[in-house]
């Protein structure tokens, strides 16, 4: 197979795509190295086949897209207030949306987070965000003991992260 015109911007591409696909997925990274040797690049900027995404990095990109599946739950269960039983098309999409994209970034988080940890995490940030964006957007209690309550659901949230694997 005959190479590309400009090697050096396949290169910074490929390189680019290696470097983020390391980050979360070994097997991406190993697709993406399989590439760029076949059709017959070389960089020497690009790490060899053989080497592994760091530990760190691992660890942390499905914790970061836990959260942001969170936040996702949080902005469709405000969503839902909005769309009047999905009678206004906007909200009512936006809602959907949101939806979709958290359950599918909770979904690749739980490829390396163990299910029960994530899922109580993912259920707790929608709940305390929820609960504070009640508050300050539609006038509900913050009572002590509501405060008190969302405080303890903090604290689990807390120790779920603390004591994951």
């Amino acid at each position: 197979m005959p190479g590309p015109s400009n090697p050096t911007v396949v290169c910074k591409i490929f390189v680019t795509l290696v470097n983020l696909s390391r980050q979360y997925d070994g097997d991406t990274f190993a697709v993406a190295v399989f590439l760029l040797t076949r059709y017959g690049t070389t960089c020497s900027a690009l790490p060899s086949a053989g080497t592994t995404p760091t530990s760190t990095s691992k660890s942390l990109m499905p914790w970061i897209l836990l959260v942001f599946a969170g936040l996702l739950e949080v902005a469709w269960a405000v969503g839902l207030k909005y769309t009047h039983g999905f009678t206004r098309l906007w909200p009512s999409a936006f809602t959907l949306a949101s939806m979709i994209g958290s359950v599918w970034l909770l979904a690749l988080a739980v490829r390396a987070l163990p299910l029960g940890t994530a899922y109580a995490i993912w259920t707790g940030i929608g709940a305390v965000g929820a609960f504070v964006l009640g508050i300050f957007l539609f006038g509900e209690s913050a009572s002590a003991a509501r405060i008190a309550s969302v405080t303890l659901i903090l604290a689990g949230l807390v120790g779920l992260k603390l004591s994951a694997v």
